[in-house]
């Protein structure tokens, strides 16, 4: 376990609904009682516009409300990752299964960006990888190398593969898969992203590698043409194939009705095994390569 040094939480409210400071926290951020907020009230911990707060503030649009949350224990994850290209503008390394990507739920020191940044205090993430899924993960070293990446990134320049293994044989040997993805109710949660046919335009195509008939598991290779949330997940779920161990989603891509875990937990194989792109400087086709585990081969 690993003691951090604790963290400010700030957010500019946008437009609240003439709630109590205590009310509006509580109402957003559930994975916390009413009586464990306003136990951070008591001691000192919320702060409305640099003031220290007792919960009773009626909120207005403009303000700013911090929690400074004190040092906590994190959770044990892998501690290291796998170099695979350096140069003046980029990185690419292999995060492991079990380490986020970047500061998120209850994570702050124990991620990939703080083991990057100790190395290389430059480096700024292109993109993200759900904490149970490995794989390759690209950094930039300049601003200008983030510019130009970020730019074919959005004209869809830059091509990702993953390995996923599903639940089911396919009854097809590809996919196009277009659900779109937005945000659905999570008991929870409030919400997660899930499909939802008002949400964002998504594109995954799918191709089945390997059925495995006594497990009833098929092997997929997963092009994604955007970058949606647990687009991966949702999608395979989507068709009918939610990844073997996925306690999050259920065929037709929503969360699941009994017991539905939350987006960070494990438990499913999902690797991103090759990333291609234009060299920000360069402007040579460079293609990276991360070798799956042995359950995805």
């Amino acid at each position: 376990m690993l003691l951090n040094d604790g963290y400010v939480y700030r957010e500019k409210l946008g437009n609240p609904p003439g709630k109590s400071a205590l009310a509006y926290l509580t109402a957003k951020y559930r994975h916390s009682s009413e009586a464990e907020w306003r136990a951070r009230f008591e001691r000192g911990e919320v702060e409305l516009d640099g003031r220290r707060a007792d919960g009773s503030e009626l909120l207005r649009t403009g303000q700013l409300l911090c929690w400074h949350r004190p040092p906590w224990e994190e959770a044990d994850t892998p501690q290291g990752f796998e170099l695979v290209y350096e140069d003046a503008e980029l990185l690419a390394v292999v995060k492991p299964s079990g380490l986020p990507t970047l500061p998120s739920g209850g994570f702050l020191k124990n991620t990939l960006l703080s083991f990057v940044q100790a190395r290389w205090p430059e480096a700024v993430p292109m993109h993200r990888l759900g904490r149970a899924t490995s794989g390759l993960v690209l950094f930039t070293r300049t601003r200008e190398a983030a510019s130009r990446v970020a730019s074919d990134w959005r004209e869809g320049r830059v091509h990702k593969r993953y390995r996923a293994l599903s639940q089911g044989l396919a009854a097809q040997e590809s996919y196009d898969i277009r659900a779109p993805i937005g945000l659905v109710p999570h008991p929870l949660l409030g919400d997660v992203h899930g499909a939802l046919a008002s949400g964002k335009p998504s594109h995954s195509v799918a191709r089945v590698l390997q059925r495995r008939v006594p497990e009833q598991h098929t092997l997929f290779e997963v092009d994604i043409h955007t970058g949606r949330p647990e687009q991966i997940r949702i999608h395979l779920a989507f068709i009918g194939h939610p990844l073997v161990g996925d306690p999050l989603f259920a065929a037709g891509g929503l969360p699941l009705a009994q017991s539905p875990g939350l987006p960070g937990d494990g438990g499913y194989l999902l690797h991103a095994e090759s990333l291609r792109l234009t060299h920000p400087r360069t402007r040579t086709e460079l293609n990276l390569h991360s070798a799956p585990p042995l359950e995805l081969r």
